[in-house]
């Protein structure tokens, strides 16, 4: 049965979270999806980088990432700024408008995990990152090496 296999039971409770993020945020009446969200708040953090190094930090391939910056510089979220040293690159930066999106949305989400974690204490969700830091390192290519030692 699938609900026996670990990585089912992972993959649905990340979409049943996403959906439940989302529908919160639909609900505050914020236009705004959980990826354009995770796409403002890695700019936000560091505004250098290239969409390869957005799309690895959101899981999701370029033309994804290209769409998503593409929508949220049509709603004045994000502005693209022409680098002067490289004028094939530009940077992006978050607006005033992405910030008051962003702080609108930063209490839902936090209110989005309280309730999601709900049952677990510190240590269960310590134990639940280690965890799944594991397996994340135990699927990434330079484990293969680290694996045949």
């Amino acid at each position: 049965m699938l609900s026996h296999i670990l990585f089912y039971s992972l993959d649905k409770a990340i979409k049943q979270y996403r959906r439940f993020a989302q529908a919160n945020i639909d609900r505050a009446g914020i236009a705004i999806t959980i990826d354009q969200w995770l796409v403002l708040r890695v700019i936000l953090e560091k505004d250098d980088l290239t969409q390869t190094d957005i799309g690895e930090r959101v899981f999701k391939d370029q033309a994804s990432v290209a769409r998503i910056i593409r929508l949220l510089t049509q709603r004045g979220l994000l502005a693209a700024e022409s680098l002067p040293h490289d004028g094939r690159r530009t940077r992006l930066r978050v607006t005033e408008e992405g910030q008051r999106t962003l702080e609108a949305v930063q209490p839902i989400v936090l209110s989005n995990r309280q309730l999601a974690l709900q049952g677990l204490t510190e240590a269960d969700q310590a134990l639940l990152s280690q965890l799944l830091d594991r397996i994340y390192v135990n699927c990434s290519p330079a484990s293969d090496s680290d694996n045949q030692a």
